[in-house]
């Protein structure tokens, strides 16, 4: 990959995109993760305003604490970048107290890890709105068209998308090249939608590059019978998570009445 040129291509294509839409600039959640680091250091660098916003549920510390490094530095590098602080724990503990919790334990605790998702897709959307800015989507390839490891209107209802070509080695390889700080750059992934450290890996059962194997096997049209032990398993995960979340991936179905009945 060309790094650099990568860099400028998206730069470029998100301030042609905003500059067309009539907008100030972007709006963007940092979790203390590499892709909102990425995504957050692209849009800084069209000179466009950059609002990044922490929104911490039950957030566990270590998060906490490479987000506000990632937003500091950033923010002393780009003058063009402020940020916001929206704790959404007490909104989130309110919102739970009116619903009833009628499934075994993990049913209902994905289902509140989607809220999590959901309230601060909303709260993004509120300060894009108050500031006619755009929300910036942190998706990687791997997760948004691969194993669909996303909120369906939670972190995947966003207006744009500038880093969703590239597979998570990709981002890795240009967060190296923005600078993004080394305590973000060695983290392992994690949602951060249960409260805890729980990493992408402990949820899916396989790391991104092993993920990143399976997509390009699927994609060269390779079949479980292609493969044993290790690779095998990966390849069953990646296939089950694609199609479990297919539903994310493709346009929401309308049903098209026939034109004898209308």
């Amino acid at each position: 990959m060309q790094t650099e040129k990568v860099v400028d291509y998206i730069v470029n294509w998100l301030k042609d995109y905003a500059t067309k839409a009539g907008v100030n600039g972007f709006v963007i959640g940092v979790s203390g993760g590499i892709d909102s680091a990425v995504a957050s250091t692209l849009c800084a660098k069209t000179g466009l305003n950059v609002l990044c916003i922490e929104m911490p549920i039950h957030q566990a510390e270590s998060h906490v604490t490479r987000a506000q490094e990632h937003i500091t530095q950033l923010s002393k590098r780009f003058g063009n970048v402020s940020d916001t602080r929206t704790d959404l724990t007490p909104v989130f503990e309110s919102f739970k107290s009116e619903l009833f919790s009628d499934g075994d334990k993990a049913t209902v605790d994905m289902a509140l890890a989607n809220t999590r998702a959901r309230l601060r897709m909303t709260t993004l959307y509120y300060y894009a709105g108050l500031y006619k800015l755009l929300v910036a989507g942190t998706g990687n390839k791997v997760e948004d068209f691969g194993v669909g490891f996303y909120t369906k209107y939670g972190d995947g209802g966003v207006d744009l998308s500038p880093i969703a070509d590239l597979l998570k080695s990709q981002v890795y390889e240009i967060g190296e090249f923005l600078e993004v700080p080394e305590a973000i750059m060695k983290a392992a992934p994690s949602d951060g939608l249960f409260g805890d450290t729980r990493s992408d890996e402990d949820q899916i059962g396989a790391s991104y590059p092993e993920l990143e194997w399976a997509m390009s096997m699927d994609e060269a049209g390779k079949t479980d019978a292609e493969f044993s032990g290790r690779e095998l398993e990966v390849f069953k995960i990646y296939k089950r998570f694609n199609s479990s979340n297919k539903h994310k991936m493709i346009a929401i179905p309308i049903c098209d009445i026939p034109d004898n009945l209308m």
